[in-house]
């Protein structure tokens, strides 16, 4: 977590963001007490798109604390800013601020909002509305930018929400959301402010709170009942599997994963929709990570006679796959905190899974307990000992690329490297993945909202940066690069290191795909499916976007020729310190079931 003592810091004198002759700026206005509590919560950055809705609080951060704790960090949209939002957690396991503009600003940022809450991001959105009090409002603008339960629009898929109308009030809703947001499970929380209290006077002098007293809960330990059931069952299974799904970036938790799979000798299956959560290439990990199951993964799960999931997104969808007749043979225990979020307008908890016993706590804390609770090896299983695994082919030297020789060449580009993937395509091969470490793989979006990954990208490398020694890079379609790439301004305008390589197949492939399933089901010509679907002729200069953003770029790269050198140029950029796209024409296609 973030240090939420506040002090003296500024931003580096020569940062041309840095306030100029600010003096001692004095607390004398009700949005200057909404920011220093905002600092005091420890928030070290706030994403924004200016509005005036919000200009009292815009004027407190620059004025009063000086742009710094947090730091305004500017985008060109609000969905990135929400993105970019979404992208630090990912890495700090905390949340970052977002400030949005009245109604206008939530609804351009909905989507990110969505894919936020589906992902079980922590947030702290601070919302505005126009003067609530009529009288105060100006003419047509602050009209049409105010409106009633502007938490409406959002409220099926966030944590909670509030629209404060006093200073005392605000401060109490800011506490709260911070506390809310960070308590598992995680989700975004949204704090509406009247603009007419932003800017209104104080009147005496304010109570500022003392924020450890606020402090979210501390992860409770499980013990009892459950612990000793699961345990019990973990240690009589002949053929124990672990599905992992969303947990902490915490290394200690990561090797607490290592160590239970290890005692139990039992089987390891990961996803790709979610964080990296097991070694790869550990010898216990059934293939690679994928976000459907491989048939090597099948059979093992219907090998299985104890299936532990933790926290697994879509257990039931999982389980079905294995057994389609919903006759589930193994035991299942199911430890996740997320019903305490489902509710009954987003669809985001999927099937409700049979399970033979349910934890209602976080994944680490299971674990933990549960290593305590089975104590020493519990025996050898009946699991066959694990066979060779399986290689990615090496690149081709020359001609068309395929996605399989954008990977080799990356993988041999970035050897020994510390790279952390903040995104991988559809299409990337699971073999390709060999991830060590929690940092090493930060999953998607959670929501499937196309165009989020450059700015997640951005707000990943901007949590990287504050740790050091880390090198951010997205590995992305061309989709998601054309509806998201402004949020690479950011990294660009910020000096954030980040290496952005675009698989690009100048199609809106995912939906190609769709096409040919639909032609050949009603047995109509497979051969147009590309028709509304090809960005080409002209085709697009991805390369030049990057470059006008004040981005490095290179590319289009069209030969795998070309393509080491390339990828080691990017790399080399973003060590320098540098934003770099790397444009990259593949043959489109997808990794084989």
């Amino acid at each position: 977590m973030n240090d939420v003592t506040p002090g003296p810091r500024s931003l580096p004198a020569d940062d041309p963001e840095r306030p100029r002759n600010l003096g001692n700026p004095r607390m004398g206005w009700a949005s200057d007490v909404m920011a220093e509590t905002v600092r005091r919560l420890g928030f070290r950055y706030i994403a924004l798109t200016p509005g005036a809705s919000y200009r009292g609080l815009h004027d407190s951060i620059v004025n009063y604390l000086g742009n710094f704790d947090p730091q305004m960090i500017l985008t060109l949209h609000e969905e990135s800013a929400v993105s970019i939002a979404h992208g630090y957690s990912k890495v700090a396991d905390t949340p970052m601020a977002v400030a949005l503009h009245a109604n206008i600003g939530l609804m351009h940022a909905v989507m990110a909002i969505y894919n936020a809450w589906c992902d079980r991001a922590p947030m702290l959105i601070l919302g505005a509305t126009g003067p609530v009090d009529a009288t105060r409002r100006r003419p047509w603008i602050e009209w049409i930018h105010t409106s009633k339960d502007q938490g409406g629009l959002i409220r099926n898929f966030i944590k909670w929400d509030d629209q404060p109308a006093s200073v005392g009030a605000a401060t109490e809703a800011l506490l709260r959301a911070a506390k809310i947001t960070r308590t598992p499970p995680h989700a975004p929380v949204y704090v509406c402010l009247d603009q007419a209290l932003q800017e209104s006077a104080l009147e005496g002098e304010p109570v500022l709170p003392d924020v450890a007293r606020y402090a979210p809960a501390p992860a409770a330990a499980i013990a009892g009942e459950p612990v000793r059931r699961a345990a019990e069952l973990l240690r009589q299974a002949k053929r124990p599997l672990i599905l992992t799904g969303r947990v902490s970036r915490s290394q200690a938790a990561w090797d607490a994963r290592i160590r239970l799979a290890e005692q139990l000798d039992a089987r390891v299956v990961s996803d790709s929709q979610v964080a990296a959560s097991f070694p790869s290439r550990h010898l216990l990990h059934i293939g690679g990570p994928r976000a459907r199951l491989s048939k090597e993964q099948n059979e093992a799960m219907r090998s299985a006679d104890v299936v532990l999931s933790l926290d697994k997104i879509d257990l039931a969808g999982t389980l079905r796959a294995v057994w389609p007749d919903d006759r589930v043979t193994a035991k299942v225990i199911s430890c996740t905190p997320d019903e305490t979020l489902h509710n009954g307008w987003a669809q985001d908890h999927q099937g409700l899974p049979p399970a033979d016993l349910s934890i209602a706590a976080h994944p680490d804390a299971l674990v933990a307990a549960l290593l305590e609770a089975i104590g020493s090896a519990p025996g050898k299983t009946d699991w066959a000992a694990p066979g060779a695994r399986a290689t990615l082919p090496p690149a081709k030297t020359a001609g068309v690329i395929e996605m399989g020789d954008l990977a080799a060449c990356f993988n041999a580009a970035a050897a020994g490297k510390p790279v952390t993937f903040t995104r991988l395509p559809f299409g990337w091969p699971s073999v390709a993945c060999d991830f060590r470490g929690p940092l090493d793989y930060l999953g998607r979006d959670g929501g499937g909202g196309v165009g989020s990954a450059p700015g997640i990208a951005v707000g990943a490398a901007l949590a990287l940066r504050d740790l050091g020694g880390r090198l951010p890079v997205a590995i992305i379609g061309d989709g998601e690069y054309i509806m998201g790439l402004t949020a690479l301004w950011t990294a660009a305008r910020y000096r954030i290191p980040l290496l952005v390589v675009v698989a690009d197949n100048r199609a809106f492939y995912n939906d190609v795909e769709h096409q040919e399933r639909m032609a050949v089901r009603r047995n109509r010509p497979v051969e147009n499916k590309w028709i509304g679907m090809q960005m080409d002729d002209p085709a697009l200069n991805l390369a030049g976007l990057a470059r006008d953003q004040g981005l490095e770029a290179i590319g289009p790269i069209t030969d795998a020729a070309d393509l080491p050198a390339a990828l080691a140029a990017g790399l080399k950029a973003v060590e320098a310190g540098k934003s770099c796209v790397v444009d990259v024409i593949v043959r489109p296609g997808r990794e084989p079931a």
